[in-house]
């Protein structure tokens, strides 16, 4: 298989790389062959906090997780098997207890916030942890510069954590502001993992918020653009609903249509002509000639990744698919 970059955020990003891991892993010679330069998952940090004075990462911690085996399935984040007295004291405390880290989940903090005082960038406490759990596909930040996502609702301006997980992302969203966007830039280590691809795929993310931030990291989007390999994204709408989070709700009230033709509008209106594929699920066939109008090439697949058997089989098909689709002039 092809050298695989996926771009991802949230939930819907964070299964198609653990399928394209599975996928990759199946082909390999043999259980020796660690195949680290095989997949790489650039993952958007506009969703990092701070908590109890430690760098939290949640969108790097569900990759990490999920692709080492120890991800709680069930909730769709932290840790399988946590326990909670480290929770249990700081509400004892008095402490913000509305984004909760169990005790495993809070060593990471820990050992994050603690190598990055020490100097060390994102980027390479990323590497660390991942590869002292076991981790084979190599995971990077969207940089290494401090990008904090704020919404704007009525009320006025949330932080991203806060809209997200505090309220429970139930007020509507009028506006998305990347703070610390225009001084970040990408990494070398992603600048290269992009030139290097056999194939880029935008995973089933929030276009707006967990996509969105990874693209607007100076001078990758331009990577992208130049780079030799195709570029597909797979919608995060099928049959005009979000599989979870508010990504439907915010395409309404942009004006955009929910449905996965809308994505593809969202990302061709924004970035013309650097999709050379669009997935859809088999449901939204009918939408295929539409997105083909736009520019990219259409696979209708079934993208509902309800286990592990499906999201190894939704990245050999994208795969199969993505690497034969020359780039678009």
């Amino acid at each position: 298989m092809a050298r695989v970059v996926v771009l991802a955020g949230g939930t819907g990003g964070a299964k198609l790389a653990h399928g394209f891991d599975l996928a990759l892993a199946a082909g390999r010679a043999g259980p020796g062959d660690a195949g680290g330069d095989d997949l790489t998952v650039i993952v958007n940090t506009g969703d990092d906090l701070e908590l109890h004075g430690l760098h939290v990462s949640p969108d790097i911690d569900m990759v990490v997780y999920l692709l080492a085996g120890i991800l709680d399935r069930e909730r769709g984040w932290g840790l399988a098997g946590e326990t909670w007295s480290a929770a249990a004291m700081l509400e004892r405390y008095g402490a913000p207890t509305w984004f909760r880290l169990g005790d495993g989940d809070l060593a990471t903090q820990v050992r994050r916030t603690e190598r990055l005082h020490a100097g060390a960038t994102l980027t390479a406490v990323t590497g660390e942890l991942a590869a002292a759990l076991g981790v084979r596909a190599r995971i990077l930040p969207m940089c290494d510069d401090p990008v904090r996502t704020r919404i704007r609702i009525d009320a006025g301006w949330l932080d991203f954590q806060e809209w997200f997980v505090r309220r429970r992302h139930a007020d509507d969203a009028r506006e998305v502001r990347l703070e610390g966007i225009a001084r970040a830039r990408p990494t070398r280590e992603v600048m290269a993992a992009i030139g290097g691809a056999g194939l880029v795929v935008v995973g089933p993310s929030n276009p707006f918020v967990s996509i969105g931030p990874i693209l607007a990291v100076p001078g990758l989007a331009d990577a992208l653009y130049a780079a030799p390999a195709p570029v597909v994204a797979v919608s995060p709408i099928v049959a005009g609903r979000a599989i979870k989070g508010p990504a439907d709700r915010m395409l309404a009230a942009t004006g955009i249509e929910v449905s996965a033709a809308g994505v593809a509008q969202y990302y061709a209106e924004r970035y013309p002509r650097l999709l050379d594929g669009f997935v859809v699920d088999r449901s939204d066939a009918a939408l295929a000639a539409r997105i083909e109008a736009l520019g990219p090439r259409v696979l209708v697949a079934d993208t509902l990744m309800t286990g592990d058997g499906e999201r190894a089989r939704l990245a050999s098909e994208i795969v199969a698919w993505g690497v034969s689709l020359a780039r678009l002039a």
